[in-house]
C-alpha cells in the first residue's frame, strides 16, 4: 500500500533491528522501499539489502555533506547503476547548511567539492536514464542552477528525479516541479512548526509527489525525536490527506504509482 522512497535501511540503528523493523512494516502496509546509498564505500552493503529483499531496491552515490571520502567517477556510478535493483544515482546534491557550526567556518566559495560531485552525479545519471535523488539544504540556488546547467532544463532528454526530503519555499518547489523533477515529503510535515512546508504540500500536483521517512531520522509525529524507520510511513500520509482533504488510500495509491513511474522498479537494470 504505502511506499517508503528514501530511507537509510543500512544504518547502524537500523540494520542492527531489520528484522523487526520489516515486521513492522508489513503490519503498517508499507510494502516496498528505497535504500539510499550516501557512500561508495558502503554501496556493496546497501546494495546486499536490496539483493536480499524483493520489497527493496537501492541506489548509489554519495552524500553532498561527506567529505573525506571515496570519490566517484562517472564510470563508477554507471558500473553501480548498471547491477540489478540500483533505480536511481544518489541520494547527491549540495549542502550550505551550518557553513561555522558544521564546515568550519568556511563560505560557499570552499564548497566547490560539492558542485564538482554533484556534476559527476548528474552526468552518470543522464548517461545511463536513471533518475537522480537530490539532496539541497540552504542551497536551493545553486542547486537548481546547476542542474540547469546540465541540462536538466524540463525537456525530454533530461534524466529527472526527486527533490527529496524538501524543506524549501514554494518558489523552489515550483522551479523543480518546472524542471520535470518529483517532490517528496518526509516526517517533517508533521512537526508543528511546519505549517509554511504544509502550504509547499497543498500546492505540489499529487501525481508529482512521494513520501519518504529519510529513516532513521526526521521520525513524524507521534514519533518525533526517537529513531525512524519505515513502518512510521504512514504518518507522513496521514498528514499528506488531511492537508489535502484526500482519503488515506488515494495517497498512498497515487505516490506509490508515482514511485513506480520514476524509479521504473519493474525495469531490468
Amino acid at each position: 500500500m504505502f511506499t517508503d522512497s528514501h530511507c537509510h535501511l543500512n544504518f547502524p540503528e537500523l540494520s542492527s533491528q531489520l528484522p523487526a523493523i520489516r515486521e513492522a512494516m508489513a503490519q503498517e502496509k508499507v510494502d516496498r522501499a528505497l535504500c539510499i546509498c550516501t557512500l561508495m564505500e558502503d554501496f556493496e552493503g546497501v546494495h546486499a539489502l536490496a539483493m536480499a529483499h524483493d520489497n527493496f531496491w537501492c541506489t548509489v552515490g554519495v552524500h553532498p555533506d561527506n567529505e573525506g571520502v571515496a570519490e566517484p567517477t562517472v564510470q563508477d556510478l554507471l558500473a553501480c547503476a548498471a547491477l540489478p535493483r540500483v533505480l536511481a544515482i544518489g541520494e547527491t546534491g549540495l549542502d550550505y547548511y551550518g557553513l561555522q557550526e558544521r564546515k568550519g567556518g568556511r563560505a560557499i566559495a570552499d564548497l566547490q567539492w560539492q558542485r564538482d560531485r554533484f556534476r559527476t552525479h548528474i552526468r552518470a545519471a543522464r548517461a545511463c536514464a536513471k533518475p537522480l535523488v537530490v539532496h539541497t539544504r540552504s542551497a536551493s540556488g545553486d542547486t537548481l542552477a546547476i542542474l540547469r546547467e546540465e541540462g536538466e532544463d524540463g525537456a525530454g532528454n533530461r534524466a529527472g528525479g526527486v527533490f527529496h526530503c524538501f524543506t524549501e519555499s514554494l518558489q523552489v518547489a515550483r522551479a523543480a516541479l518546472d524542471l520535470g523533477y518529483y517532490i517528496s515529503f518526509s516526517g517533517i510535515v508533521t512537526f508543528k512548526n511546519a505549517q509554511d512546508l504544509r502550504t509547499v504540500l497543498a500546492f505540489v500536483p499529487l501525481e508529482r509527489m512521494l513520501i519518504e521517512t529519510d529513516s532513521p531520522y526526521l521520525a513524524p509525529v507521534p514519533y518525533r525525536g526517537k529513531t525512524n524507520n519505515p513502518s512510521y510511513l504512514p504518518h507522513v500520509a496521514r498528514q499528506v490527506a488531511q492537508t489535502r482533504g484526500l482519503a488515506l488510500e488515494a495517497v498512498a495509491e497515487a505516490t506509490s504509482r508515482n514511485f513506480d513511474h520514476l524509479f521504473r522498479p519493474g525495469v531490468p537494470a
